[in-house]
């Protein structure tokens, strides 16, 4: 179970905005300075890779030696803490007596049940979970078959990093203020989001293949057109996931760069792009922001 809500952590990655006219090659990394020549790198992040694309680039391996501090979205000891994933656990789960037949539609069920049985799931677990984290249980298998996992993600490959080399790490927000992001959703949101999950569930595998060679690629037009088409019909998650979740780093991160000891940013991909980007933001601040 503490699998499957770290899992509902890394779609968190695969959300994107608009084109923000980055250019296409180099690294899906930025260097950001600002008018004090005080600087961060940002990379973003896929929070599930696979094993053939390490070792990472040289770019990227040398800001990250050249820093001396990792910021992630979270600080991944949080996931190590029993009291923190019991109280996640509480936010994924139907704890009022009903179980997962009585709140969706009986089509919407038997598709679940469907791809549980395919996936060798049992249906007893199932059952007691809420519909946004059953949406999110059903991809991991198609992910895992192509050999993407989360403990070859970025942000758990730079924060075993950090912890060998004795980097302070730092996180922007909570294991448990990620999780009320879904949580948050209606009933109507949480039937939706598993209704349109099941259909795509058959072309997550291509599309994460095409989102990962994108992104290593530092092809960003690519990579925001990818997940684009998941989010742009929704400005109420669009609003919750990406556009409020910035404003909210954007005062910590500027404080970071403003004093000394370069700070390495790793953060969902979808966070630096687009106009309520990160990058965006910056630029608005009077920051120089390039793409590495």
């Amino acid at each position: 179970m503490r699998q499957r809500l770290l899992a509902a952590l890394v779609t968190l990655a695969f959300i994107s905005t608009p084109a923000f006219g980055q250019k296409t090659g180099g690294q899906f990394m930025w260097k950001v300075e600002g008018p004090g020549g005080s600087s961060a790198y940002l990379l973003g992040s896929l929070h599930v890779l696979t094993a053939d694309f390490y070792p990472l680039n040289a770019t990227i391996n040398r800001a990250f030696a050249e820093s001396k501090m990792l910021v992630e979205e979270i600080d991944i000891d949080e996931t190590s803490d029993p009291m923190v994933m019991m109280a996640a656990l509480s936010k994924a789960m139907l704890t009022d007596g009903r179980t997962l037949d009585q709140i969706i539609a009986p089509d919407v069920y038997a598709e679940v049940k469907k791809r549980a049985e395919k996936a060798g799931m049992p249906m007893a677990a199932i059952q007691r979970m809420k519909p946004w984290l059953v949406a999110i249980t059903l991809m991991g298998p198609t992910l895992q078959a192509a050999g993407f996992k989360p403990e070859l993600g970025i942000d758990r490959h730079f924060y075993d990093r950090a912890k060998i080399d004795g980097k302070r790490v730092q996180g922007l927000e909570t294991v448990d203020y990620q999780l009320s992001l879904f949580d948050q959703m209606t009933n109507e949101e949480q039937d939706r989001m598993l209704a349109e999950s099941l259909k795509d569930v058959d072309r997550e595998q291509a599309s994460v293949i095409t989102l990962t060679n994108a992104w290593k690629a530092g092809d960003t037009a690519t990579v925001e057109r990818i997940v684009l088409d998941d989010v742009k019909g929704d400005p109420v998650m669009y609003e919750r996931l990406l556009v409020n979740r910035n404003r909210n780093w954007l005062p910590t991160l500027d404080a970071l760069l403003n004093r000394k000891g370069r700070a390495f940013v790793v953060v969902g991909a979808a966070h630096l792009v687009g106009p309520d980007g990160l990058l965006a933001m910056f630029k608005a601040k009077g920051y120089k922001v390039e793409q590495l």
